[in-house]
């Protein structure tokens, strides 16, 4: 027999009160995970405060305040020298009414534990709770929560490490869009100028909005909508200089167009497939382009009926070997596994003579990735 659910199940009061932590430890964590700011703080040191259940709680940077939170805020201007303080030392520190002089009776802002915080054994702030009485328990409690903040700045130095890093690899893409395909369509766009104006008005349009788009400065992330966009103002250059030679199939879920993908994924593949599998082939050859929708992710493949190419120079590519003829391989496949995780690096078939075919698959949904 089904027992119907009943409240008392919830568990012991000790139970009860171990969720009641880690839920308002989890309101506050978003906002940390930005980093230590003003901002920042005011949007996390109410859930803080909570925490400790103490009277009154400052958050400091190493310059000064950054945000109190409960009563006795006359005593902010206190907070930068007692901050100072502790943070020369580098270690939790206790002060009294000495410390914190107060004219004004029952203020229960009388004592204070303040603990650095520290982010890769950097002292970034301080965090400062401030009660009545001293207590043993206050003060493990302020040095816990103290850590606790710590470590969740320390996770958003590393988002922003994984940020920096992403930009370089996109400012590194852009620098290796090759500067023959710029020469060689401004070329095929000016042999149009004469014998069909309008088709050449075309190009300069479609290059225009090739170039605007790949050296746009905002998003790491796109849609693979307007990713696809992209490809297809770039194969429509090509095919304005190889003409019948270069032959495309383009086969996408509709379903998938609005899925984020990171900025510059298709466009550096399908250039490799018109340099390595194409390009130097008497009679050119067919790129395909797909994606399907798989139900919790989406599978992308960019294949060509080329010369293909040596496994070996495909690995050393996506090994990172900057010798490596294959443009933006390894670019792309650090992109995604720092995206995704390792599970979505990219998976590349090829042989002499026999084509290549690069597959990457990317989720559908993904913590921190929006268009």
């Amino acid at each position: 027999m089904i027992r119907p659910w009943r409240r008392t199940q919830l568990g012991t009061e000790a139970d009860r009160a171990t969720f009641r932590t880690l839920h308002t430890a989890s309101l506050a964590s978003p906002a940390l995970r930005e980093g230590l700011t003003a901002e920042s703080a005011e949007r996390s040191i109410k859930h803080l405060r909570t925490l400790l259940g103490s009277p009154a709680l400052a958050l400091t940077d190493t310059d000064g305040l950054l945000a109190w939170d409960g009563v006795g805020a006359h005593h902010a201007d206190q907070v930068a020298r007692i901050a100072a303080a502790t943070l020369e030392r580098g270690n939790t520190r206790f002060y009294d009414r000495i410390d914190l002089e107060c004219a004004q009776p029952g203020c229960p802002v009388r004592n204070a534990v303040v603990s650095p915080l520290v982010v890769e054994e950097r002292v970034v702030g301080t965090l400062q709770v401030f009660a009545t009485h001293p207590t043993a328990g206050l003060a493990r409690a302020s040095d816990e929560v103290a850590n606790w903040v710590s470590g969740q700045l320390e996770l958003a130095e590393l988002d922003a490490s994984r940020r920096r890093l992403m930009e370089a690899e996109v400012r590194a893409l852009r620098a290796q869009i090759s500067p023959h395909f710029i020469y060689n369509s401004l070329s095929a766009i000016a042999s149009f100028v004469r014998t069909d104006p309008e088709r050449a008005r075309e190009l300069l349009l479609e290059f225009a909005d090739f170039t605007r788009y790949s050296f746009r400065k905002h998003g790491e992330y796109t849609t693979l909508a307007e990713e696809l966009r992209s490809v297809e103002r770039y194969l429509l250059l090509e095919q304005a200089r190889f003409g019948d030679r270069l032959r495309v199939r383009l086969s996408v879920a509709p379903e998938v167009l609005t899925i984020a993908v990171p900025f510059l994924c298709l466009q550096p593949l399908v250039e490799n497939a018109v340099r390595h599998g194409l390009a130097h082939t008497e009679d050119g050859g067919q790129i395909r382009i797909s994606a399907a929708d798989l139900g919790q992710a989406c599978q992308i493949e960019v294949e060509d009926d080329g010369i293909g190419e040596d496994p070996d120079v495909v690995r050393r590519a996506l090994a990172g070997d900057t010798d490596s003829d294959s443009v933006g391989l390894g670019n792309v496949d650090s992109r995604l596994r720092n995206a995704y995780g390792d599970d979505y690096g990219l998976v590349v078939e090829t042989a002499p003579g026999a084509g290549t075919k690069v597959v990457l698959r990317v989720p559908k949904f993904a913590p921190g990735v929006h268009a």
